[in-house]
C-alpha cells in the first residue's frame, strides 16, 4: 500500500490497533429510521467519542459541520430500499471523484455472497478497489447477510476471505461462534457490525467477545444512537475496545 492509503487507514484504526466506528448510514435503504430522523442532532454529541463516522454523502453534506476533524467512511453502494424483494441488487452509487471532493478516509460497499446478485456486488467491490488504489483511498467491504444465510463461521469466513481476496483493505462482518476462525482466515482487519438494537449490556458483551477473538473494533450504530443514553453507550463501547475494560466495568458507564 502507498503512504496516502496507509495514512487514511491509520486514521480509522488507531495506534493501538483498535477502532470504534459510528455507523449512521442506515437511511440509504431504511429511510428515517428510529434515532436518525434528524441525523445532525443524533450525530453531533457522539462525534467526540467516535474514531470515524460511516455515512452517506447526503448526510455528510447536510448534517456534519465541514470543520469536523473526524475520518469519514463513505457509503458508496445502494440503489434499493427496504421495500425491495431482493436487497442484494446494489450498484456503486458514488464516483471516486466525489469521494475525493468529500475528502473521505475510506469508501464502504456491501457484498452479498449467496444473494441473487452476488456476482454483481463482488464485481462492484473489485472495481471500487481499483479506483481506490489509484487515489490512495482504502475500501471497507461490508459482508451483508441475506435472509436465507446463516451467520456462522463457515459462511462469514467465506464472505470475509472473498472480500480480502478481491482487495478490500478491511472488512465489516457479524460476530459468530468460533469467531477467531473467521479472523484467522482473513488476511485483513475485521470490524464487527453492531446489528439491530439489543440491551446495552448484551451489546457490550458482543463487542467484548469480538475484540477478545481478534476483531480490531466495532462499527456500531443502532446499539448506540437508539440507546437511552447514546453518549454514555459509546463511551462504554470505547472502554471495551480501547481500554480493555470488562463488560461489567463498561456497563457501569451506562447506568
Amino acid at each position: 500500500m502507498d503512504w496516502g492509503l496507509e495514512n487514511r487507514l491509520a486514521r480509522i484504526i488507531r495506534k493501538d490497533g483498535r477502532t470504534v466506528m459510528l455507523a449512521v448510514d442506515h437511511g440509504y435503504f431504511l429511510g428515517p429510521t428510529s434515532g436518525l430522523e434528524v441525523a445532525g442532532k443524533t450525530i453531533e454529541p457522539l462525534l467526540p467519542h467516535a474514531d470515524s463516522l460511516m455515512l452517506t454523502r447526503g448526510v455528510l453534506r447536510t448534517s456534519v459541520a465541514p470543520d469536523t476533524d473526524i475520518p469519514i467512511i463513505l457509503r458508496v453502494s445502494g440503489g434499493n430500499s427496504i421495500l425491495d424483494k431482493e436487497l442484494s441488487n446494489e450498484e456503486i452509487t458514488v464516483g471516486i471523484e466525489e469521494a475525493i471532493r468529500l475528502n473521505v478516509s475510506a469508501m464502504a460497499l456491501s457484498i452479498y455472497v449467496g444473494g441473487e446478485y452476488e456476482h454483481q456486488t463482488l464485481i462492484n467491490l473489485s472495481k471500487l478497489v481499483d479506483e481506490g488504489e489509484k487515489y490512495g483511498i482504502p475500501v471497507l467491504a461490508v459482508t451483508a447477510v441475506g435472509k436465507e444465510m446463516a451467520r456462522d463461521t463457515k459462511y462469514l469466513g467465506l464472505c470475509c476471505r472473498i472480500a480480502a481476496e478481491l482487495g478490500a483493505h478491511f472488512v465489516k462482518t457479524y460476530y459468530c461462534e468460533e469467531f477467531e476462525k473467521v479472523v484467522e482466515s482473513c488476511p485483513v482487519p475485521i470490524v464487527i457490525a453492531g446489528g439491530k438494537k439489543i440491551p446495552e449490556k448484551d451489546a457490550l458483551q458482543l463487542a467484548y467477545n469480538a475484540i477478545q477473538r481478534g476483531a480490531v473494533g466495532v462499527d456500531m450504530g443502532r446499539n448506540i444512537f437508539q440507546s437511552k443514553n447514546p453518549v454514555a453507550m459509546i463511551q462504554a463501547v470505547r472502554a471495551v475496545v480501547h481500554k480493555n475494560k470488562s463488560v461489567e466495568e463498561a456497563y457501569e458507564l451506562c447506568l
